[in-house]
């Protein structure tokens, strides 16, 4: 049970008063499963949305080799990204399935949102368990944890210095950091209608990743609308997407100020 079924409320609408949001995520597929849909919605508001990649899933299907699987599953995060209207899908070239949390991936993270400047980012959530109590993935905990992290980095120009040298100057303007997945959201998006159509068609997208994980695993449609209509109830809408989200700074007075 959910804590809003606990209570009976219905949790607030992800605030949309910004323009540009940078998506972060360890595989291709990740923001696939859900976010694309919320993705998708905002897209069509005209807004910016750019994926950044950590590594380029070579270690996600058992019967291709990496050298294989990593071209063959970038392309598929190009097209699925398409779907939602995102044309911008950058990889970092982690190493699969052993990412590891540092300062590497910290300033990897740190350029991007120099670069592109987002108002807000999403990833995955860090913890142990998501959704349902289901074990998060090493990978997704490592690169949710560190995107957290260099959303606050990105504003100092004292951490990872040498950054400047590349002509890139702090950006400390990300409000807030969207984690997918987590067992308890405090946000939704509403999805209703053609946002979750097109969040399915970039799942589908991943044919060959899919079809790699084995017969009578999961088909895009039936999964992600079940696990939107899921979300719905949690916003009052029919279908939504539901993060937890952390704020960078207090959105308007501070309390003590109010």
């Amino acid at each position: 049970m959910t804590p809003q079924e606990e209570t009976g409320t219905t949790l607030p609408p992800l605030p949309e008063d910004w323009e540009r949001c940078l998506a972060v995520a360890a595989h291709p597929d990740d923001i696939e499963y859900g976010t694309a849909s919320a993705v998708a919605r905002w897209t069509a508001q005209g807004k910016q949305v750019t994926y950044l990649l950590a590594t380029r899933g070579e270690a996600g299907i058992d019967g291709l080799h990496p050298d294989r699987a990593a071209p063959l599953r970038e392309a598929e995060e190009r097209a699925g990204a398409r779907e939602v209207g995102v044309d911008t899908v950058e990889f970092l070239d982690h190493r699969d399935g052993v990412i590891e949390y540092g300062p590497a991936l910290r300033r990897d993270i740190v350029r991007a949102i120099r670069r592109h400047r987002p108002d807000i980012l999403v990833t995955g959530a860090y913890t142990v368990r998501m959704v349902a109590g289901v074990v998060n993935q090493a990978d997704h905990r490592v690169v949710g944890l560190a995107a957290l992290d260099a959303a606050r980095d990105a504003g100092n120009r004292w951490i990872f210095p040498e950054l400047a040298d590349e002509g890139l100057e702090p950006w400390g303007g990300v409000r807030f950091v969207c984690l997918a997945g987590a067992e308890r959201p405090t946000h939704g998006v509403d999805v209703t209608g053609e946002p979750l159509e097109r969040g399915i068609a970039s799942l589908a997208a991943h044919a060959e990743y899919t079809k790699g994980l084995g017969a009578g695993t999961f088909e895009p449609r039936p999964f992600l609308t079940w696990a939107a209509r899921q979300g719905g109830p949690a916003l009052g809408v029919e279908a939504a997407v539901l993060f937890d989200v952390h704020m960078l700074a207090f959105e308007g007075p501070p309390p003590w100020e109010q």
